[in-house]
């Protein structure tokens, strides 16, 4: 990563700036409607089949449980970097990672001994599927984030300890699944934390060269004591009031010394311009 540059002297109420951000603002404000047109005339869910992949055995206290990673080409890949990149992003932000996946609904099946169980199929990018077979930390990685995806919304406690089917790439039947087709923000709200509220976040790519980012600061009334830092690959937004934190990864690397943001008085929001680095 780059060094960091703090742009908090460019932080003030957008009524006290120039006509640079005027023209900022406008290029935002274009750029959101049009988003929000494109996602209006998009249907709201397509319909997939996912492949099969391998299925793994574990449990919760209402018995056997089977999950079913499938994979489909249509589930967005993850921010593409190596392991060791991989590592380090885990290590410095956990809960900032994200795999895109679909979860499918519960399906009652038979296990080898007859008995009832519970199955989940669970679809990820069939680019990231070839990848986790030549990658145990991929896959181990990948199910556990299906694990805890499917604990957050089915209310379960599963075991994480699992294994691996060795002669049955999926059990039961891999019912076809809808995901949405609206183009969704990369990196969204990740709820509420102690101390500093958590704000929320909508990031997009604008043109091939400029990623675009507004910050919900709904308890602000300017930008007075309003902190950012923009590195090639990360985004903090603080303040003096400690009212919030956020500290995200960018899926793209951007440059620093570029980006201009502004704080949008009326609609509470900081509003953030930064180009991207040219692909080498």
């Amino acid at each position: 990563m780059a060094d960091s540059k703090l742009l908090a002297p460019e932080l003030s109420d957008a009524e006290s700036m120039g006509d640079e951000t005027v023209r900022f603002q406008e290029l935002l404000l274009q750029a959101s409607k049009e988003l929000q047109q494109a996602q209006t005339e998009r249907p709201e869910s397509t319909q997939i089949q996912p492949q099969p992949g391998f299925c793994v055995k574990t449990n919760s206290s209402e018995g056997k449980v089977f999950i079913n990673i499938c994979h489909s080409p249509s589930i967005p890949p993850p921010v593409d970097m190596t392991e060791d990149e991989l590592l380090q992003m885990l290590e410095e932000d956990q809960a900032g990672f994200r795999i895109p996946m679909s979860l499918g609904e519960p399906h009652a099946e038979l296990d080898a001994k007859g008995q009832g169980c519970a199955a989940y199929d669970v679809a990820v990018n069939s680019n990231l599927y070839l990848r986790m077979q030549k990658s145990d930390f991929l896959r181990e990685l990948v199910v556990t984030i299906a694990r805890e995806g499917l604990e957050d919304k089915y209310g379960l406690q599963l075991n994480p300890e699992w294994r691996m089917l060795k002669y049955r790439p999926f059990l039961g039947s891999i019912s076809q699944q809808n995901i949405r087709s609206q183009q969704r923000p990369r990196i969204q709200e990740l709820g509420t934390v102690q101390g500093p509220e958590r704000p929320r976040l909508n990031l997009w790519l604008e043109a091939p060269d400029l990623l675009l980012a507004e910050v919900d600061l709904p308890k602000l009334a300017g930008a007075q004591g309003l902190t950012l830092e923009i590195g090639e690959s990360h985004l903090v937004v603080g303040g003096s009031q400690r009212l919030y934190h956020l500290s995200v990864s960018i899926p793209l690397r951007v440059q620093p010394e570029a980006s201009r943001a502004a704080f949008h008085h009326r609609r509470k929001q900081l509003m953030v311009s930064m180009p991207l680095l040219p692909v080498s």
